[in-house]
């Protein structure tokens, strides 16, 4: 937990109005994008570039219809499909849910996903101020608040994005420059689940804290608690330290870019106890 904050925002119109410029930035790239390369592997392990939207398209789905209120349907049938008692899989679900869209066009694909994360957006703005703040959605790995749920969007999009232009024939520095906030939110979505991460992999750590700052698009410093729960002191010393490039550390994080590659080059730097500082940074990743 956090004893300085960064500046993710957690108000309704705010987070809503980033996850918008999101969504209709992968969908200006995927208009620009080289039909032919639709059918050719992505920068995604073992997807093409049409598996990526596929995947997009499955998620925002169920994420669409929570927020609406009703059944997440496609997750409910792939939970039909599972042994008695096996709870869903994310990485099974994503397996199955584009298995499912193989055989359709492309263009039903893309079409399918653009709905899909319109309406995730529309039925979030209708949710009243007290559903946002206290209500719980089921989702992989536990029930989420809504602003976590759009902010996953938010980081799925970006990432996915540049898996896509990676092999899409759309060039490098098509935008320019890097975005602000979906930089800063990969990064966030990352420091938020440390503790949960460290959890998994067997690794204890009470009483250490992380203190991030990120600098360039994307900026922001966060001092987090490694252990659940725990909140270190405004103005305690952390225990480890890590400085980067916004853009290159959310790469990182969101396992798009090697972390050898990231301190190889300095993009990425450590600092306080460096072993653990390394461990850390190897285990931070910014989605279940």
């Amino acid at each position: 937990m956090s004893a300085s904050t960064a500046t993710a925002p957690s108000d309704q119109e705010h987070l809503l109005g980033i996850a918008s410029a999101e969504r209709a930035r992968l969908g200006r790239m995927i208009q620009f994008a080289d039909p032919a390369t639709w059918e050719i592997p992505s920068a995604a392990p073992g997807w093409w570039n049409r598996d990526v939207v596929a995947h997009l398209g499955a998620h925002d789905t169920a994420i669409a219809q929570l927020f609406a209120g009703e059944p997440a349907e496609e997750i409910d049938a792939y939970r039909a499909t599972l042994p008695d008692g096996a709870e869903p899989d994310i990485d099974g679900f994503n397996a199955w849910s584009v298995a499912r869209r193989s055989g359709l066009d492309v263009r039903e694909v893309l079409d399918t996903w653009g709905r899909a994360a319109d309406a995730g957006i529309a039925y979030a703005a209708q949710l009243t101020p007290g559903a946002w703040r206290d209500d719980r959605y089921p989702w992989f790995g536990g029930e989420i608040a809504a602003r976590f749920l759009v902010q996953t969007r938010v980081v799925e999009w970006f990432l996915h994005g540049e898996d896509m232009r990676a092999t899409n024939g759309v060039r490098d520095g098509w935008q320019e420059r890097w975005q602000h906030w979906p930089v800063h939110l990969t990064i966030d979505m990352a420091v938020r689940m440390l503790p949960w991460q460290l959890t998994r992999r067997a690794i204890n750590l009470p009483g250490a804290s992380l203190l991030i700052e990120a600098e360039g698009a994307g900026e922001g410093r966060w001092h987090w608690g490694l252990t659940p729960d725990e909140v270190p002191a405004p103005r305690g010393a952390p225990t480890v330290v890590i400085k980067a490039q916004a853009p290159q550390l959310a790469l990182v994080v969101g396992r798009r870019l090697d972390a050898d590659q990231a301190l190889d080059a300095g993009t990425v730097v450590l600092g306080g106890d460096v072993e653990l500082a390394d461990t850390v940074l190897r285990a931070a990743q910014a989605y279940v």
